[in-house]
């Protein structure tokens, strides 16, 4: 599972887990939990979703955000 932040044309980028990150054949993206970048809930969505597919076309770029055990790894390098 990979954390992502989603920068979707015209709305606040979104946050959200995807099984896998998107190959360059996908036309759209599942995103697992998707809430604001403060963690609150999305207000054009209903509160029982868990799941949002989005079409590519919609989608400026994708964030891959580190998880703490990649923090770790790539810490060590950095300094």
């Amino acid at each position: 599972m990979h954390t992502v932040l989603i920068h979707i044309s015209n709305e606040e980028p979104v946050i959200g887990e995807v099984e896998n990150l998107p190959e360059p054949t996908d036309t759209m993206i599942r995103v697992i939990h998707p809430r604001k970048r403060d963690g609150k809930d999305l207000p054009y969505l209903q509160p029982s979703v868990t799941e949002v597919i989005w079409p590519f076309h919609r989608v400026t770029f994708i964030e891959v955000v580190p998880s703490d055990d990649d923090e770790e790894i790539f810490g060590a390098v950095r300094e």
